[in-house]
């Protein structure tokens, strides 16, 4: 037992390449240890011992029986593989304590507002979808809303839809389709302008239809998306647009109000200042 525990420690050059990059920016771990167990030839059980995990709960990760999303888990990681702060920040955490300027920077730890993270949103569509069930307001930050709310088969739509009951309140924010926004994003994912724009549009058009039965607003935006956002009731789920994906694709980070925590009020107070801003269209 005595080689498990010595740390395992891997170039900085190592952490650089295409390979593990996509894999910390994936937050998949399967795909982390094998890397690890090739390039320092470390055995599931050194592994183990590094991350504070036994080797069967290694063993089901590397083979995909398992998948990792708390963020308590991804930090033990990090610091059992010794993970340089480049690295760290791709799978999303914060830099190591130790290379910390005082007083710069706290502890996620210590804020217990993330309670889950998703590696996309089609891991946390369960959840979100139970979620959606009783929440009485729900407000989605998009870009042209489909796979969220515009189609029968979206995300939120069949909980919008209750009979008998009273829909959530329901505050939308599109991308405007006549925005020069709306063509960066387009020419980013690789699509025409038209389509994109296009897309907005039908989603309102379903959108209208919810107004008639429930208690609706949609507004358009114009600056450049950042953030996906859907809020129910006093939970966020939070991801990200970026110019080489889509915010389904992102990793999606469960956000919790607490008393003292600054992302779920800061997110909130985002989603109600872009509000403010934006031109109501429903």
């Amino acid at each position: 037992m005595g080689s498990a525990l010595v740390p395992i420690t891997l170039p900085d050059a190592s952490w650089q390449t295409g390979r593990i990059c996509a894999a910390l920016r994936d937050r998949d771990i399967g795909s982390l240890f094998r890397y690890v167990q090739h390039h320092s030839g470390a055995s599931q059980a050194r592994i183990a011992v590094q991350v504070g995990m036994t080797q069967a709960r290694v063993n089901e990760i590397i083979n995909g029986r398992r998948e990792v999303v708390r963020l308590d888990v991804f930090e033990r990681i990090a610091d059992g593989l010794n993970m340089p702060d480049d690295a760290r920040r791709q799978l999303g955490l914060a830099p190591r304590r130790e290379s910390r300027t005082p007083g710069a920077a706290f502890d996620l730890a210590a804020f217990p507002e993330i309670v889950r993270v998703y590696s996309d949103q089609s891991a946390a569509a369960a959840e979100i979808r139970r979620s959606a069930r009783s929440a009485g307001e729900l407000d989605v930050l998009a870009v042209r809303g489909l796979g969220l709310l515009g189609l029968r088969d979206s995300l939120l739509r069949p909980h919008l839809d209750r009979d008998g009951d009273t829909p959530p309140r329901l505050r939308v924010l599109l991308l405007d389709p006549e925005s020069p926004s709306l063509v960066r994003r387009a020419t980013e994912i690789g699509e025409s302008p038209e389509s994109l724009a296009g897309g907005v549009r039908l989603a309102e058009a379903r959108l209208r239809e919810l107004s008639k039965v429930g208690h609706v607003e949609v507004y358009h935006y114009r600056t450049l998306p950042v953030w996906r956002v859907i809020r129910l009731d006093k939970t966020l789920y939070v991801s990200a647009f970026d110019a080489d994906w889509e915010g389904h694709e992102s990793a999606t980070y469960k956000v919790l109000a607490t008393p003292y925590g600054p992302l779920y009020r800061g997110w909130r107070r985002l989603f109600d200042a872009m509000v403010a801003d934006a031109e109501r269209v429903i």
